[in-house]
């Protein structure tokens, strides 16, 4: 079983595995905030996944939501994907958005994925292999999905935690978003906190576009450590709280999970 984070001298070592499959998770767009446009290069053997487009629910008027688990299955073969490929996903700001492509395939059953730690600058750095950023032409693949929502939180999951206070909200949204400091990058959205909720940037769980040691990531959860709760992450559209999911994973003994819809979704609901 692959390890939840590897590093770019693990894939360059394993490139000619007969079932990896490598995943560039980049948004097409900028996102706020973040100056990296897509680049006509990619890592060698790379196939794109659109978040936005093939693995969110569309229909959905919240950004990024959570796919059904036919439409992922069916994007997912199209890629190529099958059930014993061995996946290793990547974006171009280093950590960004492959966390949330490694969470929606745990959240789907398939515990054979990795982040790329540093993703494409560290790729870059150490000069190893890119190829021009093609549409690939892929035979189908028999990947099969098979949803646990175990490591998802719902609106009306949250909305009753703000009662309960069962579980520990930690919304990963920069400390002057949580604070209403400045005003929220979704136009029309308002500034706000989800109430009982406590913050943690995003961003301290990283450092030069890496994740940090496990010895820093202990020091950066302690509260949560210490918390006898279950833990859910949330952020602004569901994309950087995966972010710290995924840096929490080994650490926090309590069940963990993420608000999908995050403050988008409750920003907008609730007023």
């Amino acid at each position: 079983m692959i390890n939840s984070i590897v590093s770019v001298n693990w894939l360059h070592e394993n490139l000619d595995k007969p079932d990896l499959i490598i995943l560039d998770a980049s948004f097409k767009k900028k996102r706020p905030n973040l100056t990296t446009e897509l680049t006509e290069d990619t890592i060698k053997n790379a196939r794109y996944f659109d978040i936005k487009k093939d693995f969110s629910d569309v229909s959905n008027c919240f950004p990024s939501a959570f796919p059904s688990a036919e439409q992922f299955e069916k994007s997912s073969q199209r890629l190529g994907i099958n059930s014993s490929s061995i996946i290793v996903v990547f974006d171009i700001d280093g950590i960004y958005s492959s966390p949330r492509v490694w969470w929606l395939f745990k959240c789907m059953g398939h515990k054979n994925v990795a982040v790329l730690d540093g993703g494409y600058p560290e790729w870059l750095l150490h000069k190893f292999p890119t190829e021009k950023r093609v549409v690939k032409k892929v035979g189908k693949g028999n990947f099969k999905a098979n949803l646990s929502t175990e490591f998802v939180r719902r609106f009306k999951d949250v909305e009753a935690n703000v009662i309960s206070k069962k579980e520990l909200l930690v919304d990963v949204r920069s400390e002057k978003r949580f604070k209403s400091l400045v005003p929220e990058p979704k136009e029309g959205l308002r500034c706000g906190t989800i109430p009982n909720s406590i913050n943690l940037p995003y961003t301290e769980v990283l450092k030069d576009g890496k994740y940090k040691s496990t010895e820093e990531l202990k020091e950066l959860f302690s509260e949560c450590i210490q918390e006898d709760r279950p833990v859910i992450f949330s952020c602004g559209s569901g994309i950087t709280a995966c972010v710290v999911f995924l840096a929490s994973e080994q650490l926090i003994e309590n069940s963990i999970a993420v608000y999908d819809g995050s403050w988008t979704e409750w920003g907008t609901l609730v007023q």
